[in-house]
């Protein structure tokens, strides 16, 4: 089995007098989709805000390709090869596809932009991904479809040569055609090497795309299981009580399929 590229170990995090993440465990791996879910107020959003550098932990481990790091900002993440993918997607309407794939990290070629560099490492990063849905990489963001602005944003990722990919909600508001684009998507993506952690509330969408699924509970990771080894209500189950038969909170086996 594939090493993690990412494991945490023993996360704590708190707020003040509010613990949010209690003594949690994570990991990520090359060529997985890791789906991280949970309650609302589970952590979860605070988990990958620490992964991102934006929270800092208070105590446990953060390793990345096998050796400790320290992860104190967004940029540090950045760096590392992480890169997050948040619901709002961050794209400027009024850019276009290449301009909001390059933004604050312009080709230049002297004091110039290089439009042509940057439209072909653009369209090579959709076309890696046999994206199809768009027609031109000069089309303005406020022009595409939900589910072509998550395409964009996913892509992005590929053309920075990101190791992690966090998308958090990327078929919330999608229709069902636009929802199968994206989580083929999603799966084109961990077929290329690439760690894939989906964060989502819809069930559906994770037992279909995910390998490997992470139920965090009130703060605690509850279970981390192999996909295969769960059904939808042992699932709802983990999420909605921490535990289901055998597996999860209190009982003697806490993990199963361990990541």
């Amino acid at each position: 089995m594939t090493e993690p590229i990412l494991a945490l170990r023993g996360i704590d995090k708190s707020f003040g007098p509010v613990h949010v993440l209690r003594s949690v465990d994570f990991s990520a791996r090359p060529g997985e989709v890791t789906a991280l879910v949970g309650d609302n107020g589970a952590g979860k959003s605070t988990l990958i805000k620490c992964i991102g550098g934006t929270y800092t932990i208070d105590a446990g481990e953060y390793h990345f390709e096998g050796r400790p790091v320290s992860v104190h900002s967004p940029r540090a993440a950045s760096e590392l090869g992480i890169e997050i993918v948040y619901q709002d997607l961050a794209l400027c309407d009024n850019l276009d596809i290449v301009q909001n794939m390059f933004l604050g990290r312009e080709n230049h070629r002297g004091v110039l932009l290089d439009e042509i560099s940057m439209e072909k490492a653009a369209a090579g990063a959709l076309e890696s991904l046999s994206v199809r849905t768009v027609k031109s990489v000069r089309q303005r963001v406020s022009s595409l479809s939900g589910g072509q602005r998550q395409t964009v944003a996913i892509a992005k990722s590929v053309l920075w040569q990101s190791k992690v990919v966090l998308l958090d909600e990327p078929t919330a508001a999608l229709g069902v055609a636009q929802t199968a684009q994206v989580l083929d998507l999603v799966r084109r993506l961990a077929d290329q090497g690439i760690a894939v952690v989906l964060i989502s509330h819809n069930m559906l969408d994770v037992l279909q795309v995910a390998d490997k699924i992470a139920v965090l509970y009130l703060g605690q990771m509850a279970a981390t299981v192999d996909r295969k080894d769960v059904d939808q209500q042992q699932l709802v189950e983990l999420i909605t009580t921490g535990r289901t038969g055998s597996i999860g909170i209190g009982s003697n086996h806490a993990t199963a399929g361990t990541v």
